[in-house]
């Protein structure tokens, strides 16, 4: 007989009942919670905050794009949260990426940038992933400011050989915290236990938690390689019904058994999705590798994206009582959503032209002939049909509303959005993908000048002209029009009335 349940909630009375009895664990960190529950950590990893109440380490290191250099971001004081203000005054006027994740559990199980897999190469030099930027999905906790891992297709990160990780069919528990509106139905957004070599083994050889799905209807599964699973059936999807900002979610598996919890990181209880046998085949009597992923698939496949803030991986199943001690400890770090846009302020319904400050092209426009978005020089001595060409109408983002959108004057219903890295103009078709790709978060501008328009979808990148052509752009990366050289003034502009 399947031992399948279907989606109960756990009541948030019953949880604050256990809590009420046991207040120590209420202001216990996560891995202090699992290590009373005989379920310790192994691998514990934020950007956010720290997972021990005694840590009083680092959390990550960023690398700043203008020099190169690198810092360590620690916690502000023992058991508390990331010292974002370290990473603003260090990477203030460039721009950092995130190149460490480090373990708080003391294993050195740190992530890293993901190498090449079995799937395919990354988009980097030497094959490897892209890193996530530094600023990509900032939050609060409580108040406090701090940053998330923002991972866009082709990001991810990897710790090649665990230590103390769960291999072959040990027990083994885990969760991570994720931005609930930040996913694609593609492979595969993890966090988790997967090969060591980043080859696909075989069924059987990952246990890892997976987000996403189709439009509007993101799941938390199982990625246990060759297949994603909401139940013993790799065919089964239950409807989705965790639709909150930051989602908590829950895989742990010992031989013959299996279960999958999540809710709302912000508050309540968790739902237990599913608890049951394996499914059949190799699945019965899994081959696990001891590898820990995020962001990618076992195999380096890295076609999903998604935002990280916190994770465990632990030794041992975990107690449905530890984990609701632990959901409740998430919902009290007090998660919130920040501003994603910094600088001078756009509106809405405004006609808008962006003006060069590259010392070269100071009187030229962000413009297009056709698809090709460009720069011009205009006046007001211009056509009319170059100055209908260089004014952009201001939307709330098409994949975001905390970010814009920017449709042509004179061609009502198409947008600027980016397609293999250049800046193109298209029509709207309404997907998913395309308003991702059509949506930009304007920043202070790097060289002190107007705004900067960062990519929302690719937060490493900015608006650049180069040779005359706009593109999304790196600080150095591997494309000749992510060149370090005048990058920060060719990424800002200054936004006046539009020119039509």
């Amino acid at each position: 007989m399947v031992m399948f349940s279907k989606p109960q909630f756990d009541c948030a009375s019953v949880l604050a009942l256990v809590l009420a009895a046991a207040p120590s664990l209420v202001n216990a960190a996560p891995c202090d919670i699992y290590q009373q529950g005989g379920t310790p950590c192994v691998a514990a990893h934020s950007t956010t905050r720290a997972l021990y109440d005694s840590f009083n380490g680092a959390l990550y290191r960023v690398s700043r794009d203008s020099d190169g250099a690198s810092t360590d971001i620690r916690v502000r004081s023992a058991g508390g949260v990331a010292d974002a203000g370290a990473q603003d005054s260090f990477c203030a006027g460039t721009t950092c990426l995130i190149t460490t994740i480090y373990d708080q559990s003391g294993r050195y199980n740190h992530l890293s940038q993901a190498p090449p897999g079995s799937a395919g190469p990354g988009p980097n030099k030497n094959k490897y992933d892209w890193l996530a930027s530094a600023t990509g999905a900032p939050v609060t906790l409580n108040g406090q400011k701090a940053y998330g891992v923002f991972i866009s297709v082709g990001s991810g990160y990897r710790k090649l050989v665990g230590n103390g990780t769960a291999t072959l069919d040990a027990a083994e528990g885990m969760y991570a915290v994720f931005d609930g509106t930040h996913y694609n139905n593609n492979c595969c957004f993890d966090y988790g236990n997967a090969e060591t070599n980043s080859v696909d083994t075989g069924d059987g050889h990952m246990e890892a938690l997976y987000w996403g799905g189709p439009d509007n209807s993101p799941w938390i599964l199982a990625d246990l390689e060759n297949g994603l699973f909401a139940t013993d059936d790799r065919k089964t999807r239950l409807p989705s019904n965790i639709k909150s900002r930051f989602v908590t979610a829950i895989l742990k598996g010992k031989p013959q058994h299996w279960a999958l919890r999540g809710g709302d990181a912000t508050s309540g209880g968790l739902q237990t999705l599913y608890d049951g046998r394996r499914p059949d085949g190799a699945y019965q009597n899994m081959q696990k590798e001891g590898s820990i992923i995020l962001g990618i698939g076992g195999d380096n496949s890295n076609r999903a994206q998604g935002t990280f803030y916190e994770g465990v991986m632990t030794s041992g199943y975990p107690s449905d009582a530890t984990e609701n001690k632990v959901q409740a400890n998430i919902a009290a770090a007090g998660y919130a959503a920040a501003p994603l846009t910094s600088g001078p302020k756009l509106s809405t319904g405004s006609s808008i032209s962006l003006r060069v400050t590259t010392s070269c092209c100071t009187s030229s426009y962000i413009s297009h002939e056709g698809e090709t978005v460009k720069i011009n020089g205009v006046s007001s001595s211009s056509s009319d049909d170059l100055k209908r060409q260089s004014t952009w109408i201001v939307r709330t983002g098409l994949g975001n509303k905390e970010c814009f959108s920017f449709e042509s004057k004179d061609t009502p219903g198409s947008f600027i959005r980016h397609w293999n890295y250049e800046l193109r103009l298209h029509h709207n078709d309404g997907s998913k993908l395309f308003g991702e790709d059509a949506t930009f978060c304007p920043q202070a501008g790097l060289n002190g000048q107007g705004n900067g328009i960062r990519s929302w979808s690719q937060p490493t990148r900015y608006w650049r002209h180069f040779n005359g052509k706009a593109y999304i752009a790196a600080n150095g990366g591997p494309f000749d029009f992510d060149a370090k050289y005048v990058f920060n003034d060719d990424t800002s502009y200054v936004v006046s009335g539009g020119w039509a």
